[in-house]
Formats: structure tokens, C-alpha cells, sequence
């Protein structure tokens, strides 16, 4: 599990999910007067199915969307991923909670429920706008600081995830590559000048912070390649590189331009 694959949106989601939590402590509903009694949390049978439908359901979603970083992006339940999960169950809060705030006979509003339904309403904003804000889908953690004179790329000689010098290619993947060099040229799934044309797996390193998109075509990012980080290249298809993160996930990198191999 790699932290570092979490973006701004997971922290969005995460943020949601603490406060869909402690909301659900607090009064769903408040009442004035002596004829009042006790007026109960969601965790109260008395307000079933307030906490299944709306309370449980977002911080379900929110485990879903947030697990999905550190699972391989083919991995589906019922022909759905999780973050899809996720972001169904996120509406479904939602919308929920919304319908709460209508009738309520002579109590007011809570604020448990009030709350409950902030957080539901930025769970879903956590979970949908990622895919078209950019800034969401930006690391949440920046990079780590480098201690020793950084290379063009921003690549020092010892970063994370696979560095070619420290830990050798898997098992299949032939010897461990030499000393880092820009990407350019001959494509390595191309035919050599020896007439080779079978794909050798190398280490590379991107300049910039660049996305990965799913294997199938999606055009959902299954993670962002960071720069500072040495990751596989497994294949590639045509002018780009189906590359594997440190935790395990695969997808294409289309744009390779100013990439460094290792």
C-alpha cells in the first residue's frame, strides 16, 4: 500500500467520511418544549433506516473510493470496479439525506442532520469531480524532498519504486537495466539494429507529473506517475507504454514524450 497513490479527491472523501461520522453522534432532529423528549441520534432504532441508507452507506463509499488506489484497476465486483461502487452508494447518501430535509411534522432540523447532509453532498463532489478538475486529481502528498542534486528530470540517484541500481527487474524480466538515460529514439518494442523486436521491460521515470489510464480504454485515470519515482514499463502499444506502479496497478502511459529510462 503506497499513500502516495492517494489524490486531493481521496482527501476530499476522506475528509466527507470523518465528517458523515461524527454527525452521526450528534441529534438527527431538535424539538423545544416540555412535551419534547429525548431527541435520539441515528444510532437510534427509532430513526431506522436513517443510518443504513444514509450514515453507513457514505462511509462504505468512502472506503471504496479510497481502497481502489491500492487495488489492481481490473479487479471488479458484478462487472463494476470499486470506485464505481463507490461513487453509486456516494449518490445514493445523497440523495437520501436530501429527502430529510423534507417534512419532519413539528421538529426541526438537527444538527446531525444538517451535517449529515454537508458531508454527503461533498462525498459526492469527492468522488465525481475528480474526473474533471484537474487540481482534484493532483497527488495529496507531495513528493518527497530530495537531499542530493537532482538530475534534469527531477530524478535523483536514489528515489523510490524500483530504481534500476537498488532493486533488480522481476522475475522474467531479464537483467537490471544500466545507468539512466532520456527515452528517445527507437522505441523499445521496435526492431533493433540486430532485428530484434521482442519488448524489454525497463525502469523509467517521467519529468513531469503524468496520468495513467486504464488498460481498457477508460478514460478515468487509474493513477498519476509522479516524478522522483522509478516505475516499470511492461509493454507497450505503439507510441505508448503499458507501465506498473509500485502497488501493483497497471495501465497505459500515452504520453511518453521526455521520459528517463533507467
Amino acid at each position: 500500500m503506497n499513500i502516495r497513490s492517494l489524490t486531493r479527491g481521496d482527501g476530499v472523501v476522506i475528509g466527507a467520511a470523518v465528517l458523515l461520522f461524527i454527525a452521526s453522534f450528534l441529534d438527527f432532529y431538535s424539538c423545544d418544549g416540555p412535551l419534547c423528549r429525548e431527541v435520539p441520534s441515528t444510532w437510534d432504532s427509532r430513526l431506522f433506516p436513517v443510518l443504513p441508507s444514509i450514515f453507513l452507506a457514505g462511509l462504505i463509499a468512502a472506503g471504496l473510493i479510497v481502497s481502489a488506489r491500492f487495488q489492481p484497476a481490473e479487479r471488479k465486483i458484478l462487472g463494476l470496479g470499486l470506485e464505481q461502487w463507490g461513487m453509486a452508494l456516494a449518490v445514493f447518501a445523497a440523495w437520501t439525506a436530501l429527502w430529510t430535509l423534507i417534512g419532519g411534522g413539528d421538529v426541526d432540523k438537527g444538527s446531525g442532520q444538517i451535517l449529515g447532509v454537508i458531508a454527503t453532498l461533498v462525498l459526492v463532489a469527492g468522488a465525481l469531480l475528480p474526473a474533471r478538475v484537474p487540481a482534484l486529481k493532483a497527488p495529496l502528498l507531495p513528493a518527497p524532498r530530495q537531499q542530493q542534486a537532482p538530475s534534469p528530470y527531477g530524478v535523483n540517484p536514489n528515489p523510490g519504486y524500483g530504481y534500476p541500481a537498488q532493486q533488480g527487474a522481476p522475475s522474467g524480466y531479464g537483467a537490471q537495466p544500466g545507468g539512466a538515460q532520456p527515452y528517445g529514439g527507437q522505441h523499445p518494442g521496435q526492431p533493433g539494429p540486430a532485428g530484434g523486436g521482442d519488448f524489454a521491460p525497463f525502469w523509467f521515470a517521467v519529468p513531469v507529473a503524468r496520468p495513467l489510464y486504464a488498460e481498457d480504454g477508460s478514460p478515468t485515470p487509474v493513477a498519476e506517475l509522479a516524478p522522483g519515482t522509478w516505475y516499470l514499463a511492461v509493454d507497450q502499444r505503439g507510441p505508448a507504454l503499458v507501465a506498473q506502479t509500485q502497488d501493483g496497478r497497471r495501465g497505459i502511459l500515452q504520453d511518453t514524450s521526455g521520459i528517463q529510462r533507467g
